[in-house]
């Protein structure tokens, strides 16, 4: 077989593994159900009005979509305040920050700032760039280290990138410190706030910059759709970033990523109001649960902002991942992100939440 070249840093990648589908795990444990509380999806599932309004346009989807999403665009810009030429709407917010990486930073020259334990995309879009990934260690008990990025951010820094809330802790920055942090950046460094669980903080004026974006000149904010609305599987996000930045990303992006199916869901699950309260209400009460409930069974837990709780186990976290699986309850063990004792749950609804709680104490009791 022949055997083709690639660039040296694609050597260095392993594939990345999912874990086993619900039906695969059904199949193996002889389960007729299992509940999935292990990748931060919309407990209530999706809007009933989404789902008749992608129902209604799937006769359409022979058409191209309008380049950019400016219905939604639109849309968003109604509903949050900030200005349409702010706004970038991509395949998941994912599209966003590898629009960033790409057209950003400089191959050999530029670096990226981070911290430890974060979101794998950032390191894997650093790489595939070709720039300098810098990791810098957490604070005491996983805190976000954000005086330590700022000081290791230099001239060459493109982006500095702070996920908040937080995954897999659920520690959220406040906009104090997230202004502070902007204003001691390098001139040509941009401060990136990953807000994709941005909708469950509390309150949520005290932690999100985008209320007073026009103050900010090197902010980009990355939300998306996959989880208070409840549209992961179609894979729409957004970014909202200084208009001329926008200009280059639009110029420099390939056609048509947003698919009209997409925007049409997103349009409709941004105007559902009802759908959207009822999911906080259902996600805050689970918090709620969790953070009262697992440090009765000996856990160590951590304060969230999140639709998740980060918890440290009586046991090995491997050990009680494979028991709650043989029992049909699917959790994340931490050990990609560096944190090999610790789980990460998602809040379910109220009968998923206290199924857990009562097989955890089976699992942990026994």
């Amino acid at each position: 077989m022949r055997d083709f070249s690639v660039r040296s840093e694609i050597l260095s990648f392993d594939p990345y593994t999912p874990g086993m589908t619900i039906e695969q795990i059904q199949e193996r444990y002889g389960l007729k159900t299992v509940i999935k509380l292990a990748s931060n999806e919309n407990p209530l599932g999706v809007s009933p009005i989404v789902q008749k309004v992608i129902s209604q346009n799937a006769n359409r989807v022979f058409r191209y979509p309008e380049n950019n999403s400016p219905r939604l665009v639109a849309e968003i810009s109604r509903q949050i305040g900030v200005p349409a030429n702010s706004i970038m709407v991509g395949n998941g917010s994912d599209e966003i920050i590898d629009m960033l990486f790409r057209m950003k930073a400089t191959p050999g020259k530029s670096n990226i700032v981070c911290y430890e334990n974060s979101f794998a995309m950032y390191e894997m879009c650093a790489k595939l760039a070709g720039v300098e990934y810098r990791e810098v260690p957490r604070g005491e008990d996983y805190a976000l280290p954000l005086d330590t990025m700022a000081e290791a951010a230099d001239e060459n820094t493109a982006m500095v990138i702070v996920t908040s809330p937080d995954n897999p802790t659920g520690l959220a920055a406040c906009v104090e410190d997230l202004s502070v942090l902007a204003g001691v950046l390098p001139e040509d460094c941009l401060l990136v706030v990953d807000e994709a669980y941005i909708d469950f903080v509390w309150p949520p004026e005290s932690y999100t910059p985008v209320q007073a974006f026009d103050k900010f000149e090197n902010l980009v904010v990355l939300r998306t759709f996959s989880k208070a609305y409840g549209l992961a599987g179609l894979r729409v996000g957004y970014g909202i970033m200084p208009p001329k930045l926008l200009g280059y990303l639009k110029n420099a992006r390939i056609p048509f990523t947003v698919n009209s199916l997409a925007e049409d869901a997103a349009i409709a699950a941004l105007n559902d109001d009802t759908f959207y309260n009822e999911t906080l209400q259902v996600v805050m009460r689970g918090r709620e649960c969790f953070l009262n409930e697992l440090p009765k069974l000996g856990c160590k837990v951590w304060p969230s902002q999140a639709n998740f709780v980060m918890f440290e186990p009586t046991k090995p976290a491997q050990v009680v991942f494979k028991a709650l699986l043989k029992k049909g309850i699917i959790v994340r063990p931490l050990g990609s992100f560096g944190l090999g004792k610790l789980i990460r749950v998602n809040v379910g609804t109220d009968a998923e939440n206290k199924q857990f709680i009562e097989t955890l104490g089976e699992v942990l009791g026994g």
